[in-house]
């Protein structure tokens, strides 16, 4: 009857004992990856155990079976085995696990613990969960070949513009000049001449009259 009662308390005495070490290591409940990809996990522990073994186990690890898939030692911080290693960084009282290459098959629970010699080790369980990896989206390039080729559409043209339709006046500076000469020879020039030779003519015309005038006289006085 004592041996009943004593197998019914274990389960809960070993619970109380996995809280009560866990006030003493701390670290994410849940972390998550993806299929082929790298996660992180990171715990944190108290001073006094600085210089402790640290280890990281499955979900079947406990305080009394330890089933340690990897774990520091004496004289090295960081111990790789396999596709899972571990890293222990005193100067701020962490150690870290890291598990590369996942597998649908990596997810579970685990545990990252430190070990106490004749006493109970802290530990802290953390949930992995491992996602599938994502899958590609299909490609513009796709899509748009089912629109057929870009030829079969319409093409628009447009009139161009050259040079000829639109004229710069810099480009022929001799026939602006033609111009201008042509104009001024039109309004003032041509009038001037004009002007002259009636004034000539003018003037010329009383003389021939009055030399007409003075041959008549001296015929009719012979």
């Amino acid at each position: 009857m004592t041996l009943r009662v004593g197998a019914a308390w274990l389960p809960s005495a070993l619970l109380l004992l996995q809280v009560l070490g866990s006030l003493s290591l701390s670290g994410p409940h849940t972390v998550t990856g993806t299929v082929g990809g790298s996660l992180s996990v990171q715990c944190r522990y108290e001073e006094e155990f600085r210089e402790h073994i640290k280890y990281w186990c499955d979900d079947s690890c406990s305080s009394l079976i330890l089933k340690k898939i990897v774990q520091t030692t004496r004289s090295e911080r960081e111990v790789r085995r396999g596709r899972v290693s571990i890293r222990d960084h005193p100067a701020n009282l962490t150690f870290t696990v890291t598990l590369d290459s996942l597998t649908e098959e990596d997810e579970g629970t685990y545990t990252c613990g430190i070990d106490i010699p004749l006493d109970l080790d802290p530990m802290f369980q953390v949930k992995v969960s491992v996602f599938p990896a994502p899958t590609e989206t299909p490609s513009t390039k796709v899509f748009t070949s089912n629109l057929g080729p870009a030829s079969s559409l319409p093409a628009t043209t447009w009139p161009s513009m050259t040079r000829q339709d639109t004229p710069d006046p810099r480009q022929h500076p001799r026939s602006l000049l033609s111009d201008v000469h042509f104009l001024l020879l039109v309004f003032l020039e041509l009038p001037l001449l004009l002007s002259m030779l009636s004034a000539v003519l003018w003037v010329n015309r009383p003389q021939k009259s009055s030399g007409r005038r003075g041959n008549q006289a001296d015929y009719e006085n012979q």
